[in-house]
């Protein structure tokens, strides 16, 4: 099925609106080199989602530079008409490592696991099959 998507005005990046576990709702940006799903903790906080998931942590290499991140489970991510159940997710403070975002974090290739996807940039539209 074909979806359509928005762009953020100035970056031209992909803008997601996603589901966790069906219930919350977060604004994400696609970065398809991005190899993890990342969220930001102050949304997961404000939108009382249960931060007490975690499974883990994980040193990785941003933009930002090195730090370390905690790993939590999902139980469900949908975007696109797509979902993955028991999907593990990067959560780090944005804020504190000095990132101001409008976003809620970055959905990233591992969401597409298993997958094929095309993005259509003309008619900005994305289908995932599986």
């Amino acid at each position: 099925m074909m979806h359509t998507f928005e762009r953020e005005p100035i970056s031209g990046l992909i803008l997601v609106h996603i589901w966790v576990d069906e219930k919350y709702k977060f604004k994400m940006m696609l970065d398809t080199g991005a190899s993890f799903t990342t969220f930001d903790l102050n949304p997961l906080y404000f939108a009382d989602y249960p931060l007490g998931n975690i499974v883990g942590t994980e040193m990785v290499e941003t933009a930002s530079g090195k730090m370390e991140v905690n790993i939590i489970k999902t139980g469900a991510i949908t975007a696109f008409g797509h979902t993955v159940r028991g999907m593990k997710v990067q959560m780090y403070d944005f804020l504190k490592h000095g990132i101001i975002s409008d976003y809620d974090g970055l959905l990233g290739l591992d969401f597409f696991e298993n997958t094929e996807f095309r993005i259509n940039m003309k008619k900005q539209t994305i289908e995932v099959f599986r």
